[in-house]
């Protein structure tokens, strides 16, 4: 049971890894050689690394780099990227409390220890507590938005875009045959992320909504 839940035992080394690896060339495939060499951990504890970045996408199964560990090694969406990568490798604890990323480390373990069976004086169980922990520490799940369903986007974007009961449209009004155009000007406020998504829906509902007529 306690499977399922990843961790390393000597969890020092977590952070340590993570930055080693923004700080290093991009691998082909990252290797038990290459945490070693490139990375100068060679030590059969941090060899852990290496299933765990399995779990949490940022490798395929044969060592070979993702796109997640590309979003990671970028600093504007490291964050980002360790949030979604939890939500893979601790997907069991997500499934039982989608908000399992605020809760106190006290809350955590009777969470882990409901899911795995074990025991909170277990090693092993204090081990993917604090797993858990140390990149929690480093997620970024506030802005995070690309688990975020795409019908809550599209929702969100609407409501940003949806113009202003005391605003008329466009409109022509015919007097003498002599045509009057009213217009007015949008002022757009975007949010902040980098997800070209976002933008893509913003201005495809401003020409849907607003740019009709």
């Amino acid at each position: 049971m306690i499977a399922r839940l990843p961790y390393i035992l000597s969890v020092g080394l977590i952070s340590k890894i993570l930055e080693k690896i923004q700080a290093t060339q991009r691998p082909s495939r990252f290797t038990q050689d290459f945490l070693k060499s490139r990375l100068g951990y060679g030590s059969g504890s941090a060899h852990a690394m290496i299933p765990l970045l399995k779990r949490m996408v940022f490798l395929e199964s044969d060592g070979s780099p993702t796109s997640l560990y590309d979003q990671f090694r970028n600093e504007e969406t490291s964050g980002m990227a360790i949030a979604e990568g939890m939500k893979h490798a601790f997907s069991e604890l997500f499934d039982k409390n989608e908000y399992v990323y605020t809760l106190s480390e006290k809350e955590l373990l009777s969470l882990v220890v409901q899911i795995t069976g074990g025991t909170k004086n277990d090693r092993k169980i204090k081990a993917i507590v604090r797993t858990f922990t140390i990149l929690n520490g480093l997620a970024d799940f506030e802005s995070d938005t690309t688990s975020q369903p795409e019908d809550e986007k599209k929702d969100k974007v609407s409501s940003i875009m949806k113009p202003s009961s005391d605003i008329n449209p466009v409109h022509t009004i015919g007097a003498d045959n002599v045509d009057f155009r009213v217009s007015y000007t949008i002022n757009l406020n975007l949010p902040e992320t980098t997800n070209p998504d976002v933008f893509n829906a913003i201005f495809k509902s401003l020409k849907e909504n607003i740019l009709k007529n």
